[in-house]
């Protein structure tokens, strides 16, 4: 099942994520899920596990388990290397191995202090706060991204973690529209004026953190997960499936792109197998009345600073 983009390319509605994937996990995780049916995958320079996606995704092609062609290989260009656009993707080109991306995302809608091409730091300043390079503007990024395009480094560039009125300018300034916004939104965290903003304008918008950031969001920044509520057991009972193969089937129904990142092997199978069942209209309405406007990625504990405020 595939989304086609502003642009005509087709975009896989279900991904996998592959934050905070240890590095020794890579290779067998992509090879699974290859052989499990995915062809989407979302990487990012931030997740410091470039070069093992290439080398784990070399092997499926040399192997002939997929060709390059068939996949849907998204990136992102870090905040640090917001003035070294080009620089950076031709980096990230280089550790995965390919001659192009699919997918080319401004990962956070803010530069930050330049710490040297592709190694994605996150430099913080003497009082303990992100330091923002406030001389880089994102609509300047932005064309630095259209030029990947034209020069056949990217076949599509988007955004990502960008609320109403930052994609609202950026339609304005923009000669290459983005063709997605990556947000996070799941049962608890809909934010469906923004999602509505999005797909009316021609935006696809792929949900990170589809599932609420489960185990590795309550580790990281104590947040609950939606997975362990009440309601979305008595559903899941009702279809015979998991929480999990709900949440992400609601999102899927939403027209969103869901990026499901996990690291167990079962749990790859158990994710992707969402397209043999369809949630009634009236469970649709029940999980929307979940909506607690809860966003589980809290960046002042890393940060000092909540870039989403």
């Amino acid at each position: 099942m595939e989304i086609t983009l502003n642009n005509g390319f087709k975009m896989p509605i279900i991904g996998l994520g592959v934050w905070r994937m240890e590095k020794e996990e890579i290779r067998d995780l992509t090879i699974n899920a290859i052989k499990n049916g995915y062809r989407h995958l979302d990487c990012a320079g931030n997740y410091k596990n470039e070069a093992e996606v290439g080398e784990a995704l070399t092997e499926a092609f040399t192997t002939g388990l997929v060709k390059r062609e068939d996949l849907f290989i998204t990136n992102k260009l870090w905040s640090s290397d917001h003035g070294h656009v080009i620089e950076a993707c031709k980096d990230s080109l280089k550790k995965l191995q390919l001659d192009y991306l699919d997918l080319f995302l401004v990962h956070l809608p803010v530069a930050t202090k330049h710490t040297g091409v592709g190694t994605t730091d996150s430099a913080l300043g003497d009082d303990g706060v992100l330091d923002l390079d406030t001389t880089i503007s994102l609509e300047t990024t932005w064309h630095d991204m259209e030029k990947l395009v034209s020069m056949g480094l990217v076949r599509s560039i988007g955004l990502s973690n960008c609320d109403v009125f930052l994609t609202r300018d950026c339609l304005a300034y923009s000669k290459i529209k983005p063709a997605v916004n990556q947000i996070e939104t799941h049962p608890y965290f809909q934010r469906d004026s923004l999602v509505k903003f999005c797909q009316k304008h021609g935006i696809c918008v792929t949900a990170h953190t589809p599932l609420g950031g489960a185990t590795a969001n309550a580790e990281w920044f104590g947040s609950v997960s939606c997975l362990d509520d009440p309601v979305l057991k008595d559903v899941a009972e009702k279809y015979k499936k998991t929480v999990a193969q709900v949440v992400l089937r609601w999102g899927i129904q939403r027209n969103t792109v869901v990026i499901p990142k996990t690291s167990k092997p079962a749990r790859l199978e158990e994710n992707f197998q969402v397209f043999d069942f369809e949630l009634s209209k009236e469970d649709m309405e029940v999980i929307k009345s979940m909506d607690r406007k809860y966003r589980t990625h809290q960046t002042a504990k890393f940060w000092g600073i909540e870039l989403y405020a």
